[in-house]
């Protein structure tokens, strides 16, 4: 589908950006609301961290599902049912009676955005020649910058009318996005359709949710000792002996939910390791504002708006890696992004103290993190993976990407315990993420020249022309 013309195309970029956009700033202002959601149903801390947790547990488990589905039955039906679920996910948070309704609905919505992003890059992939893929891919990577730019400002003026106002204003925006996608996004499915793997499915869904519970159950003020407790170790023992499990049960399916045979592809792995990385990488903005108040005595608040600059980089670097992405190709663009964060974070290691230094680290920092997470390992997926499984292929980052956000939280959380909150235990922990950036920007040397590349998507074109034909 990649023969439509400029103007529909754009418009077409347009719906996907709306569609990412609404997902990303439910993230950015769902975080002012706590305090009153928390207030309004009478729970404890422990409680409230679940408004997060659960939606970010859904969004695994719906992530590889949807994907899947979108390359089965088309990406116009998939994505609309994405954006569905959200609304109404949306819709029962806002009229929730109780915190339990309002998880159910918070885990709706997770479930239906998990699915949003990676339609959505799938999307560009069957519709934007190879040579206009980066930027496109830029362009809706920005988005998360721009959430968090607007989400406070959002979020805050809502809240004056009340908390139920920031899922209520999903709404009219799902609507245009439903109304629009229908006439503008592609229809088709797969040509052949074989038996969905729903053994797949269920053991992936039991996998992640095992891991996720587990690593979100975890003390991190306790160190490694955490790992110990009854409501932590099940679940990632459970997890770990559900894998080969779903190995076994991918290798015998007909379609797979992840064709494995991808992996196979010294590509694809280097791309699934850095998408890892990315996540634990963007686990440290979690921490940055605790530095900053132990560091230089900021208030909470003071210490949030000072992540503005790494904002504003992140909203201004993926477009542009996007662009370079189309002229010079990814194994440069790569090693620029991760080489970015791995310095940065031992920057900020080595000189906690230094607020000249920090403000050098939030801008490299924001830049690579746009780079990796906004454009450029898409872009490999995309390349890499036949058009029939593209939106799986998309998949697969966001799934690499929340697994390394887990472990980041736990990792980081437990050296910056470790050494007692103070500056030393975050410096340990921007350390160690640090030190595995590098470790995968000199992998990232591994991956291939754009001449092989562009190989690659002549020889995927092939194919898909081969099938149609048939």
């Amino acid at each position: 589908m990649t023969n439509l013309d400029e103007r529909t195309r754009n418009r077409l970029l347009g719906v996907l950006f709306i569609g990412v956009l609404m997902a990303a700033l439910d993230i950015a202002i769902v975080g002012p609301a706590l305090p009153v959601i928390q207030a309004t149903f009478g729970v404890d801390e422990r409680a409230i961290a679940w408004v997060f947790a659960i939606y970010v547990l859904f969004n695994l488990i719906g992530t590889p599902l949807m994907a899947k589905l979108s390359d089965t039955f088309g990406r116009r039906s998939i994505y609309i049912l994405d954006v569905a679920l959200f609304a109404l996910g949306s819709l029962m948070v806002a009229l929730a009676p109780s915190f339990a309704v309002l998880l159910v609905g918070r885990a709706i919505q997770g479930f239906g955005a998990g699915g949003i992003f990676p339609v959505a890059s799938a999307v560009i992939g069957d519709t934007f020649p190879v040579e206009k893929r980066g930027t496109a891919l830029g362009l809706i990577g920005a988005v998360f910058g721009i959430a968090f730019l607007l989400g406070p400002i959002v979020g805050g003026v809502l809240l004056m009318f009340g908390w139920q106002w920031l899922f209520v204003i999903n709404l009219p925006i799902a609507a245009l996005v439903i109304a629009l996608g229908y006439r503008l996004l592609p229809t088709r499915g797969a040509t052949q359709r074989l038996p969905f793997d729903w053994t797949g499915m269920a053991v992936l869904s039991a996998m992640l949710a095992a891991l996720a519970y587990g690593l979100n159950q975890i003390d991190s003020s306790a160190g490694l000792r955490g790992i110990a407790s009854l409501s932590v170790w099940p679940f990632l023992l459970g997890a770990l002996l559900l894998l080969p499990v779903f190995l076994a049960a991918e290798r015998r399916a007909a379609d797979p939910i992840i064709r494995l045979r991808l992996f196979g592809s010294r590509q694809v792995s280097l791309t699934a390791a850095l998408a890892a990385g990315a996540g634990l990488s963007e686990t440290a903005v979690v921490f940055i504002p605790a530095l900053l108040v132990v560091a230089f005595g900021y208030s909470s608040s003071t210490a949030s708006f000072m992540l503005l600059p790494m904002v504003l980089a992140m909203a201004v670097g993926s477009p542009a890696s996007g662009r370079a992405l189309d002229r010079i190709g990814s194994r440069a663009v790569v090693l620029a992004g991760s080489a970015l964060i791995g310095v940065s974070l031992l920057l900020e290691a080595l000189l906690p103290s230094s607020l000249v230094m920090f403000f050098v680290f939030s801008a490299l920092f924001g830049l690579g993190v746009a780079v990796l997470l906004g454009a450029s390992l898409r872009y490999i997926m995309l390349n890499e993976a036949p058009a029939s499984e593209r939106a799986s292929a998309q998949g697969i980052i966001t799934v690499f990407t929340g697994v390394g956000q887990l472990f980041g939280a736990v990792f980081i959380g437990a050296l910056a315990s470790s050494g007692g909150g103070g500056v030393a235990g975050y410096g340990a922990g921007f350390l160690f993420v640090g030190i595995v950036m590098l470790l995968l920007t000199a992998a990232s040397l591994g991956l291939k020249s754009r001449g092989e590349e562009l190989e690659t998507v002549k020889r995927h074109a092939a194919e898909s022309a081969v099938q149609a034909t048939a």
